[in-house]
C-alpha cells in the first residue's frame, strides 16, 4: 500500500521523557527479520515509524503491529512472483515506509535486497540493476521508470517494476511488466505458504559503493555481517524502545541502515523520517529525537547557519556566545582527559558555566530538539571546528568510522572517552593494524564476504592472511584509537615528490566562510592549487569591497578577485608547510551537487568528474608560470 493509506494520524510527535533503561541485546537473533518478529511481539502497539504525509499536511505513523501486517502483504506478493531464495530485488525509493517494508519482506523471504541511491543518475541505477541481476524493482513513479528505461542497455534480468505513487496496470515494456503497488500486492492475497527464513550465512544485501573512482562495486553482506554490526553498535548506543531516531540519510547508505534503521528495529525505537535538508531544522524541533546519524556536510551546514546567526548579534551577545563555546570546550576536554586549552579566563569556567549554559548553550541544544543524547557523524572526516563547537555547547557528537564493506561500522567514539580528532576504538570483536604505507587493515565478523561477480577485486581487497584493506591511512597511537589521515588514493604527490592530504587542506580553507566547496589539486603538478565555489552572500560582500559587479560572469576571473581569494586561502592554510599551501586558485560558479554528478549520494567529492568538468580552468592554473 502507498505511504498515505492505512495510517493513523497523530496530533503531535511522541514527547515522552526517556527512562533510559537499558534493553539487553537479544543474543538469540541470528538473521535480520527476527528483529521485527521480536519487536512486534513485545511492543505491538508502540510507534514504529513516523513520516510527514503531504496530502493531509500532517505527521502519520504506524505501530509495530501495523508495520508487520504491511510486511506480510509484501511477502505474499513476492512469493506469488515465484522469487526464490537468493534472488536479487532492487529498491529505488526515497527514505519511506515503503522502502522499509520492501526491505523487511525481501529479507524474510530469503531474497537479497539491492538498495539504489534515490538521487543517483539513471545511468548508474541502470548499471546496478543489470550488474546485480535484479528480477524486481520498486520505484516511485512511471516517470522515474522511463528515465531508467531510456538510459542504456537492455535490462535483461528485470521482470517486474512496481510504482508506489502511480496506478498504471497491466503494462509491459519489452519483457518487463509494470504497474501500481496495490495491484501487485493484491496478487498475493490468496498465498497461504511463505518461503522458509534465510540462514545467517545467506546474503542480506548487495550494496553498491559510491563509485568515486570508477564503476560501483556490489558489496555482499550476509545476515551474520549485519546482525553482528547492529550488536556492535548497540554496545555503544544502548538503544531502548523509548528512543526516537531521526532518519535523514538515504536508506541506501549503510551507515543509516545499520545505525538508524536496523538498530531501531532491534531495539523497538521509533524512527522518524526527515522531510529533507530544507526542513531538517523543523523536523528536529517537531520530532525531538534522541539519536541521529548524518554525514559531516549536514553538521557543517548547521554550523554555518549558527555562525550566520552569530554574525548578526550585538557585540555583547557575540562576546558571550564565543565565551560559552570556549568554556564548553574546556569542560569537554577535562571530562574526556584531553589537553585543556589555556586561557586567562579559565579560572572563571565553573562560576560562569551555569549562566552561559542556560542562556547560550541550551538554546543551541534546543535547535536539535533538546533531547539529543547521541549524534553520530560518519561517511567522511568531520571538520574539527564543527566538532569542537557542538561538543562545547553540550551536544554529544560522536564520530564513527567504517566502510560499506564492513557493514559499515568499524569504530565509534564513546560518550565517556570522546576524542574528536579520532574515530574512536574498534567495536567489539574487531581487530585493527597498520600495513604498508600506514594503511589501516581490519579483521572482524562484520567484514563483507566479497564483491559480487568480482573475484579479482575481492582478492585484491584482502591481504594474504585475510585482513581487509580499507584504503585509508591511519595511526593507532592514541591508546588504540584510530586516527584517519586520508585515503591512500587521494594523497596528492606533486611533481617535486611532496605528499599532501587534500582533505586536511580542504577543511582548513573551509574554515573561512567565504568558501562553500573546495577541491585541492596538485597530483604530478609543480605546486598545490585550489578549485573553489564561494558562498553567495560572501561573494557579493567581497565584490562590494572590490567595487565589482558580482553578477558579471567575468568578475570571477578578475585578477583582483583571484588575488583576494588566494590571500584568504593562504591565511587559512598558514599552519601547513609551504609546499602544502595553494599557490593558485580558480573560482567556479556552480555548486557541486549529486544532481550534477559532482558529489556522490553520500556527499563526497567526485574528484575525477570535477577535474573533467573544469579541465580548462585547471590547466589554466598550471600554465607554465612559476608561482
Amino acid at each position: 500500500m502507498s505511504a498515505s493509506k492505512s495510517t493513523s494520524k497523530i496530533e503531535s510527535p511522541l514527547l515522552k521523557p526517556l527512562s533510559m533503561s537499558i534493553t539487553r541485546f537479544p543474543e538469540e537473533i541470528t538473521i535480520l527479520p527476527e528483529f521485527l518478529v521480536r519487536t512486534a511481539r513485545i511492543w505491538p502497539e508502540r510507534e514504529a515509524y513516523r513520516w510527514y504525509d503531504y496530502p493531509t499536511n500532517g505527521w502519520v505513523s504506524v505501530t509495530w503491529r501495523e508495520f508487520s501486517e504491511r510486511v506480510l502483504r509484501w511477502r505474499k506478493a513476492f512469493a506469488r512472483m515465484g522469487l526464490k531464495k537468493g534472488d536479487k530485488v532492487s529498491m529505488l525509493l526515497p527514505s519511506s515506509i515503503d522502502a522499509l517494508t520492501f526491505d523487511q519482506a525481501a529479507l524474510a523471504n530469503g531474497l537479497v535486497p539491492v538498495p539504489l541511491h534515490a538521487s543517483d543518475t539513471a545511468g548508474s541505477s541502470r548499471y546496478i540493476l543489470n550488474d546485480s541481476e535484479s528480477r524486481f524493482l520498486v520505484t516511485v513513479s512511471l516517470a522515474r521508470w522511463h528515465s531508467l528505461a531510456d538510459a542504456g542497455d537492455d535490462l535483461k534480468h528485470l521482470e517486474r517494476v512496481v510504482f508506489t505513487n502511480d496506478t498504471d496496470t497491466g503494462t509491459t515494456f519489452d519483457h518487463i511488466s509494470y504497474g501500481g503497488l496495490e495491484e501487485w500486492l493484491a496478487t498475493g492475497n490468496d498465498v497461504t505458504e511463505l518461503p522458509p527464513p534465510p540462514a545467517p550465512s545467506d546474503l542480506a544485501a548487495i550494496v553498491y559503493t559510491s563509485g568515486t573512482t570508477g564503476r560501483p562495486k556490489g558489496v555482499m553482506l550476509t545476515h551474520r555481517n549485519i546482525v553482528t554490526n547492529v550488536r556492535q553498535t548497540w554496545n555503544v548506543v544502548e538503544a531502548t524502545e523509548e528512543d526516537v531516531i531521526l532518519s535523514y540519510l538515504p536508506l541506501s547508505h549503510t551507515f543509516e541502515r545499520t545505525v538508524g534503521y536496523y538498530l531501531g528495529v532491534a531495539s523497538g525505537a521509533a524512527l522518524v523520517f526527515s522531510r529533507g535538508v530544507s526542513q531538517l531544522r523543523d523536523d528536529l524541533t517537531e520530532a525531538r529525537p534522541t539519536l541521529m546519524s548524518s554525514v559531516p556536510r549536514v553538521y557543517e551546514q548547521f554550523y554555518n547557519h549558527l555562525m550566520t546567526v552569530r554574525g548578526k548579534m550585538s557585540a555583547k551577545k557575540t562576546f558571550f556566545f564565543d565565551w560559552t563555546r570556549e568554556i564548553g570546550w574546556r569542560r569537554f576536554c577535562r571530562q574526556n582527559d584531553l589537553p585543556v586549552p589555556k586561557s586567562v579566563r579559565g579560572f572563571m569556567d565553573n562560576f560562569m558555566w551555569g549562566y552561559l549554559n542556560r542562556r547560550v548553550a541550551a538554546p543551541v541544544r534546543e535547535f536539535f530538539g533538546g533531547r539529543m543524547r547521541m549524534m553520530f557523524s560518519g561517511g567522511a572526516a568531520l571538520n574539527q571546528s564543527v566538532a569542537q563547537f557542538f561538543l562545547g555547547m553540550g551536544l554529544p557528537m560522536l564520530q564513527a568510522y567504517g566502510l560499506t564493506e564492513t557493514s559499515p561500522v568499524l569504530s565509534i567514539c564513546r560518550p565517556i572517552a570522546n576524542h574528536p580528532t579520532t574515530v574512536g576504538e574498534p567495536v567489539a570483536w574487531t581487530e585493527a593494524r597498520l600495513g604498508e604505507n600506514d594503511e589501516l587493515q581490519v579483521r572482524g565478523p562484520q567484514v563483507m564476504v566479497g564483491y559480487f561477480k568480482r573475484e579479482a577485486d575481492t582478492k585484491a581487497a584482502f591481504t594474504d592472511d585475510g585482513w581487509f584493506k580499507t584504503g585509508d591511512q591511519a595511526d593507532l597511537s592514541d591508546g588504540g584509537r584510530i586516527r584517519i589521515k586520508g585515503r591512500i588514493k587521494e594523497i596528492i604527490v606533486t611533481s617535486t615528490g611532496e605528499k599532501i592530504s587534500p582533505v586536511d587542506l580542504e577543511f582548513a580553507v573551509q574554515e573561512d566562510r567565504l568558501f562553500e566547496q573546495v577541491m585541492i589539486l596538485g597530483e604530478n603538478r609543480p605546486y598545490i592549487a585550489a578549485l573553489v565555489v564561494l558562498r553567495d552572500d560572501k561573494w557579493k560582500a567581497l565584490c562590494s569591497d572590490l567595487q565589482l559587479d558580482p553578477n558579471d560572469p567575468s568578475t570571477m576571473g578578475c585578477r583582483d578577485v583571484r588575488n583576494a581569494v588566494l590571500k584568504r586561502i593562504k591565511t587559512a592554510t598558514r599552519d601547513f608547510p609551504r609546499y602544502g599551501q595553494p599557490r593558485n586558485v580558480a573560482i567556479v560558479p556552480d555548486v557541486w551537487t549529486v544532481g550534477n554528478g559532482l558529489l556522490t549520494p553520500t556527499q563526497k567529492l567526485r574528484r575525477r568528474q570535477i577535474s573533467e568538468r573544469y579541465a580548462q580552468e585547471i590547466e589554466a592554473l598550471y600554465n607554465g608560470q612559476k608561482r
